[in-house]
């Protein structure tokens, strides 16, 4: 399963995200992080979570959607696969 977050701040690392998912969704273990800049205003990131149930992502996910985070309000989803 994939965890998509959107609209992160430029310049933002790995690290920071791992953190991020590790602080808010402590159920998730981050394995890779793919990055998804598109036109560079509103980068975002597919992040697999090896492990994971569909509803643990799920809750991540509703957690971190709309959060306001480094000056930007997330978005976020769970993706299958």
């Amino acid at each position: 399963m994939k965890l998509w977050i959107g609209n992160i701040a430029p310049g933002t690392s790995d690290d920071e995200l791992t953190a991020l998912i590790g602080k808010y969704a402590p159920g998730l273990r981050c394995t890779g992080i793919e990055r998804v800049e598109g036109d560079g205003s509103r980068p975002a990131a597919m992040i697999e979570c090896a492990g994971s149930l569909p509803a643990t992502l799920h809750t991540a996910a509703g957690r971190l959607n709309g959060m306001f985070w480094k000056g930007r309000t997330l978005a976020c989803s769970a993706m299958p696969g």
